[in-house]
């Protein structure tokens, strides 16, 4: 989940570097670091974020028109200097930066160790320069491995060296006299722009679009070696390729914040735009697709976190509307179900990058069984998008803040477009969707926004915040205590209403928050439950079309029937916003979160 930029051309290096990292900060920002230069390899990296090292450190001023850099997000190793990237060999000739995780770390380590090697950090990442180093020796390879390479060229020596890797990876190597960048991919995330002033690698494609639109999306062990000028591309296994070259149709100004003073409020903002683009869908696929879950013997949907919620809401609509049963299953658990796959069943993989590791992983397996795929993904080129038999592209432009908002509601539009394609009745789904344009408007307003700060208020003191609901409206609360707990770090936790007589009353105490989503199909139902939550000394907080007498205070929303998700989590989202705002904290980048999960 770490960001990586590159760069080799006719510009200098290290602005170019800092302005990418910057754009990148929503993959990690745990720490930083940069080299650049050829005939000497200038390196500076530490703890922190950006704006704050580029000063200290004075980043922008390593010289050179080649370099590569990184932004961390922790995983073997914790946030320390020597810990952050690029990690160089034994004489730092060889400098590397790498997403992903090396799974045969411990065991190659250990031999570089009894060969001399000497390491310098706890990061799995560090055994790649070194092995690099080692190939580039007139020693010999590590016992064990491949035939005796003497004096290999750098380029020879990072393809040796990656091969003897196994895990997930995206790696940029250089070293010193070589003018070239070297990089790889395996299940990790890795971009190529192409532009006039030179190459540009990276871990998405938004980082990029400040100087190109036109981009090179990798397969697995694709192997790259970029110099001013010049660019050529490899794969481990099958050696020289060509890949073609596609054009980002996003606009650079959807990447950007604007007048927002958060990418979460200006994402936040767009969702009146956003779910009508996501029925922008060819309707013969979804047609396609429809008949594919027919005849499907078994259909999964398999996805985690807010994308987990977005299926979990899928499912109570393909049983309301459609009269059909799915499995929704955590990508992480979903190993525990890999032996009811047949060459019938249908699998929907939905990530809103298409890089999330868990879900790849469980789409290839899904793929040995000979399972049919049908991706859900905003990101063309991604992973995900090119695993699946079918794709469906949630088209809601970049989403740079780490919590997911906008891509949340497409989702559920989606989900709720494939539910009216069961019953060949499109256009009901597609007329209420545009019905709420103005709904939402109204509900990421000014006026709505300083309500709810006026709520966040009196909550951004509590310890803990509960939320319950019944049916959709279970699902959308606990998307909201999702929303809640990541980015105010306020313990908030969710419950189907029914749930509350069989133990989470316990927790209930004078003064306690909870939220109740209300609909008119279960308004007495969980109208009782709040009533139970009163009765102990709770503060209820109605989610609802009607006020309550039970409730202490009102969230007006309209009452949208299947697409109440969409309308009841909007509010939620503002909520989570003000929230952090309050307790001073950032929206953008919570701390511990990552925008891509690219590893297991």
């Amino acid at each position: 989940m770490c960001g990586i930029f590159g760069y080799v051309g006719s510009e200098k290096a290290s602005p170019i570097l800092c302005r990418g990292l910057k754009n990148l900060e929503y993959r990690g920002y745990d720490s930083v670091g940069i080299v650049t230069g050829s005939s000497q390899l200038e390196i500076r990296k530490d703890v922190g974020r950006i704006d704050d090292l580029k000063t200290r450190l004075s980043l922008e001023e390593l010289g050179g028109n080649l370099g590569i850099g990184h932004t961390r997000w922790a995983t073997h190793g914790r946030v320390t200097a020597k810990n952050s990237h690029p990690h160089t060999d034994c004489k730092n000739k060889v400098a590397i930066i790498h997403n992903g995780i090396i799974e045969n770390y411990l065991e190659l380590k250990t031999k570089l160790v009894e060969r001399g090697h000497r390491f310098s950090s706890d990061t799995d990442s560090e055994v790649i320069a070194h092995l690099i180093e080692e190939w580039l020796s007139k020693s010999g390879p590590l016992p064990g491995t491949a035939s005796s390479v003497n004096g290999s060229s750098f380029e020879d020596a990072c393809t040796k060296a990656f091969k003897q890797l196994r895990g997930s990876y995206a790696v940029l190597a250089i070293c010193e006299g070589e003018e070239k960048i070297v990089a790889v991919r395996k299940d990790s995330p890795l971009v190529v722009g192409i532009s006039e002033i030179g190459t540009f690698f990276a871990s998405d494609v938004a980082p990029i679009m400040d100087w190109t639109k036109d981009v090179v999306y990798l397969e697995n062990n694709d192997f790259v070696v970029a110099e001013k000028g010049d660019i050529r591309f490899y794969n481990l296994d099958s050696g020289e390729v060509k890949r073609p070259v596609s054009t980002v149709e996003w606009d650079l100004e959807e990447a950007k914040k604007g007048n927002f003073e958060h990418f979460m409020l200006k994402e936040i903002s767009e969702q009146a735009e956003t779910i009508q683009r996501a029925c922008v869908q060819d309707m013969a696929v979804v047609d396609r697709i429809a008949g594919m879950i027919r005849s499907g013997y078994g259909v999964f949907f398999i996805a985690c976190g807010s994308s987990y919620h977005a299926c979990l809401t899928g499912s109570y609509l393909f049983s309301k509307v459609a009269n059909l049963h799915v499995n929704v299953v955590l990508a992480s658990e979903f190993e525990n179900y890999e032996h009811f796959l047949t060459k019938k069943t249908l699998v929907f993989a939905v990530s809103q990058s298409g890089e999330t590791a868990d879900v790849l992983e469980a789409v290839r397996a899904a793929k040995r069984r000979g399972s049919r795929i049908v991706s859900i993904t905003n990101v063309m080129g991604s992973s995900l998008s090119r695993e699946g038999d079918e794709l469906l592209l949630m088209n809601s432009g970049p989403e740079i803040c780490v919590l997911s908002t906008k891509t949340y509601t497409s989702q559920v539009v989606m989900m709720a477009l494939l539910a009216c394609a069961l019953n060949g009745d499109h256009e009901s789904c597609l007329q209420k969707v545009k019905d709420l344009y103005l709904d939402i408007y109204n509900l990421t307003s000014r006026s709505m926004r300083d309500r709810l700060k006026a709520l966040a208020g009196d909550l951004s003191s509590q310890d803990h915040i509960y939320m319950i609901g019944r049916g959709l409206q279970y699902t959308t609360a606990l998307e909201a205590a999702l929303k809640v707990k990541e980015v105010s770090y306020i313990h908030t936790e969710a419950f189907a209403g029914g749930e509350l007589k069989h133990g989470p009353l316990a927790l209930i105490e004078e003064g306690t928050p909870v939220f109740v989503f209300v609909s008119k199909e279960n308004g007495d139902r969980i109208v009782s439950n709040a009533q139970e939550v009163k009765a102990r000394g709770g503060f209820v907080i109605g989610v609802s079309d009607w006020d309550n007498p039970v409730f202490d205070r009102w969230i007006k929303v309209p009452d949208c029937e299947d697409l109440n998700p969409v309308i009841q989590a909007i509010p939620m989202q503002v909520l989570a916003y003000e929230l952090a705002v309050q307790k001073n904290l950032d929206p953008d980048k919570p701390r511990n979160l990552a925008k891509s999960v690219t590893v297991l």
